[in-house]
């Protein structure tokens, strides 16, 4: 059977970076890009409940991380992918797409927080995560598995 192609971007949606932005610029408010920092990707906490609601979803849709790279920080691709390595595994970690236009990708699904990429222009359904109907990955999975009946 032929699944579908899920995309789940990183910052924001599996990983905590703008708790880690804040934090990091409480503790040195004169680092004006905290992500410009060696090992700022690498240690970003997971999103609660992310983790295993990707895993419960890759049973059903073929799973990428599509990502867009820090311009202030160049380590950020093997951080990612380290990231990814350390929280799921090295079949997902090989799946990892990092791209500064979004909308280049086919996909079925995007789930992402942001618009800055041109996700808009996608060309399946953009999901945008922490936005009403989507505010958790609970909801997202459910929305995504309830998908798979139609």
């Amino acid at each position: 059977m032929h699944k579908k192609k899920l995309h789940i971007d990183m910052d924001g949606v599996l990983c905590d970076f703008y708790g880690a932005a804040k934090k990091a610029l409480i503790t040195n408010p004169t680092q004006k890009y905290p992500q410009s920092e060696y090992g700022f990707f690498l240690n970003l906490k997971p999103i609660k409940g992310a983790i295993e609601s990707v895993n419960e979803l890759r049973n059903f849709y073929d799973v990428y991380i599509l990502t867009k790279p820090s311009s202030k920080n160049l380590l950020c691709y093997t951080e990612k992918a380290a990231w990814i390595l350390n929280h799921f595994d090295y079949e997902l970690q090989q799946k990892i797409i990092i791209i500064e236009d979004k909308s280049m990708v086919k996909g079925d699904y995007l789930v992402d927080d942001q618009i800055n990429a041109n996700q808009e222009l996608f060309e399946g359904k953009l999901i945008r995560f922490g936005q009403p109907s989507f505010e958790n990955w609970s909801k997202v999975k459910k929305y995504l598995i309830k998908e798979l009946k139609k």
